[in-house]
């Protein structure tokens, strides 16, 4: 890393005067794949099993994103009919050894996402690994206070870092013809001012967030992990990476020694409750890891659900749709409920995610005029309801999820994975 004394005002003048305002232009992504001419809302697993069977149970159980590490391992993906993220150390520069990696794989039909380092900024900021395992930091927490020590760490690794995100990119358009969008995970609270300063050099953003353990549960907060990463984004699309794993299962660095895997209603609502808020693809890390069987099988059995509503899940949201919830007399006024309504294949789509823990009886879905004398059903369960001046009312329990669609044809298999609560 170079010793540069840098000032905070420095990196965006420099970028504009050493690279131009149309350095490494992106690929104007919308964050959807695109798999034998078809849309695909990306469900992705960090994991490539190494036994061919295991990858294809993936594949089956509706995953369509997987990373992988070789063009051997993008062989194996296309064999089971999959897509690939591909990483690589786009913070060391436009290197050879980096040149060379991307044109070895870079005319692969399996290929769809180049991945650049994961949580580059978390981990020259706040990662707790600088203090404990690597000593930068005198004490811990010394990003969060804002010692100057740790600014001054940031500052001097940001110098080499940033700018070589900015130079890599920009090789990898320059070799691959295809212009495949260019995808950056950071973590939860990753630095505002340091993201947007590689921002431009990428076509897709997000974080990583695993709300589940033995300390508490609560999932909700990936809505406004969501919300956040939107943001911090400036409009690009937003992929989000949830968990499946338990922490104990990481290790002692990590502290857990009690199991605490998400339950599927849990993972489900997870999922529904980011693409709420604006997800526009959903990965899972941690199954490497994964002990559990049925945890596992729960994950599966989402994103089977997930897969079944693929045409739905990469529309646009319906214009015009707007959610009420009606509260009785001194209930809590600030209902947490979200909505998302889309349209495609002559089929409607409608999903609700309450992130309360209060029960709310009159949630009130307006807009849906163009299918008023339908039905719309309750996927995996019971409820059918009428729509009458365009509306759909329902009620939602305590952190609920209902996923109304006007086809039954669009839920997915019955695995027993639905059934998990550990």
């Amino acid at each position: 890393m170079n010793a540069l004394d840098v000032r905070y005002s420095w990196l965006p003048v420099c970028f504009l005067a050493v690279f131009g305002a149309g350095f490494a232009a992106c690929a104007q992504t919308d964050g959807l794949l695109t798999r034998d001419g078809h849309r695909l809302f990306p469900i992705g697993c960090y994991e490539l099993p190494k036994d061919d069977a295991a990858l294809e149970a993936m594949a089956e159980a509706g995953v369509n994103l997987v990373h992988c590490h070789s063009r051997k391992d993008l062989d194996r993906a296309q064999a089971a009919g999959l897509l690939a993220v591909f990483p690589l150390a786009l913070h060391k520069g436009p290197t050879d050894e980096l040149r060379a990696r991307v044109e070895s794989v870079a005319d692969h039909p399996a290929l769809a996402v180049w991945e650049g380092p994961d949580e580059v900024v978390w981990n020259f900021t706040a990662y707790s690994g600088l203090h404990r395992k690597l000593g930068v930091h005198k004490t811990s927490g010394a990003w969060w206070r804002q010692t100057p020590e740790a600014v001054a760490y940031a500052q001097k690794q940001a110098a080499t870092i940033v700018p070589n995100i900015h130079k890599a990119a920009a090789m990898i358009r320059e070799i691959d013809t295809r212009n495949r969008p260019i995808w950056i995970n950071e973590a939860l609270e990753s630095d505002v001012y340091y993201v947007r300063q590689y921002l431009d050099a990428v076509d897709v953003t997000g974080c990583d967030i695993y709300p589940v353990n033995a300390k508490g549960r609560p999932v909700a907060r990936v809505g406004g992990a969501t919300e956040r990463w939107k943001a911090v984004g400036r409009g690009k699309p937003v992929w989000m990476v949830l968990q499946a794993f338990s922490w104990h299962e990481l290790g002692e660095y990590y502290g857990a020694k009690e199991p605490a895997y998400p339950s599927f209603a849990e993972s489900r609502l997870m999922a529904y409750d980011v693409i709420a808020h604006g997800a526009k693809g959903i990965l899972y890390w941690g199954s490497h890891y994964l002990k559990s069987d049925e945890c596992r099988g729960s994950v599966y059995a989402l994103t089977t659900e997930l897969d079944a509503l693929q045409p739905l899940l990469a529309a646009p949201d319906a214009p015009g749709v707007r959610l009420s919830v009606v509260e009785i007399p001194d209930a809590d006024a600030s209902a947490n409920v979200q909505m998302v309504a889309r349209q495609a294949e002559g089929d409607w789509l409608v999903i609700l995610v309450n992130e309360d823990d209060e029960s709310h009886m009159g949630v009130v879905v307006e807009g849906l005029d163009e299918i008023d004398g339908q039905s719309m059903f309750l996927l995996y369960g019971a409820e059918e309801q009428a729509i009458t001046h365009g509306e759909l009312i329902t009620r939602l329990q305590p952190a609920d999820v209902k996923v109304f669609c006007t086809s039954r044809e669009r839920q997915g298999a019955l695995h027993e994975g639905r059934a998990y609560a550990p």
